[in-house]
């Protein structure tokens, strides 16, 4: 498969490095200094461009990708606003889209996990719950993409999520149910950009060939 990327920073050369381990090529790297090779024949021999870049830039990023007639996977947070009108433009499009907060497998498997852990804790009104989420310090959005996504899936408040960014830390999440008597907590914590590249590349697997919209549940089977 030909991989185009979009966004060459540590992440694009994480996604790259686990790409050609995988038996992929990479026809293109585009960066914030090289935006006219959108239009190159490179970018246009891709099968899939994946797409991690700054929440200003996203859109008009994969508007770019689907004008090449390239397929997106988009792993870029904090502008989740605009997906509803993205979403509405593959109806009659036919272009292709996968955007997840993030790309883990692991973190899928928490997602599950933490809604599976709300229907549980439901009845049982003593415990209050709590979120928090750590990253780096160059992360552009808070609450993270991923701490979102865990507050919508249990109808938990965004705006009471406790963000911290620190040093290099990949990103690590817990939620917490916590009464006067014990607490109970479910964590996940990233050890390295690793697991996010490989999740990306398996998500372009996953689009290669297909039109319309999709996330990471869809490539892990509707989790």
């Amino acid at each position: 498969m030909n991989i185009a990327l979009i966004g060459y920073g540590k992440m694009g050369h994480m996604i790259e490095q686990v790409a050609l381990s995988r038996g992929h090529n990479v026809v293109c790297r585009i960066d914030k200094d090289n935006q006219e090779d959108f239009a190159s024949e490179a970018f246009a021999s891709a099968d899939v461009a994946i797409e991690f870049s700054t929440p200003m830039t996203a859109v008009d990023n994969i508007h770019k990708a689907w004008q090449a007639g390239v397929g997106v996977v988009s792993g870029t947070t904090g502008w989740q606003s605009s997906l509803p009108e993205l979403r509405k433009e593959l109806e009659t499009n036919g272009k292709a889209l996968l955007w997840s907060s993030n790309f883990s497998v692991g973190v899928n498997l928490f997602f599950a996990l933490n809604k599976r852990l709300a229907e549980l804790m439901a009845p049982y009104g003593d415990y209050k719950v709590s979120m928090t989420e750590i990253h780096h310090i160059h992360k552009l959005d808070a609450p993270s993409g991923t701490a979102v996504t865990l507050a919508d899936d249990i109808a938990f408040p965004k705006e009471k999520i406790t963000s911290v960014r620190e040093g290099e830390v990949p990103g690590t999440h817990f939620v917490e149910y916590e009464s006067g008597v014990d607490k109970i907590e479910i964590r996940h914590e990233a050890k390295s950009r690793e697991g996010f590249a490989l999740g990306a590349v398996m998500a372009a697997e996953f689009l290669c060939g297909k039109t319309g919209f999709y996330t990471m549940r869809d490539v892990m089977g509707n989790l």
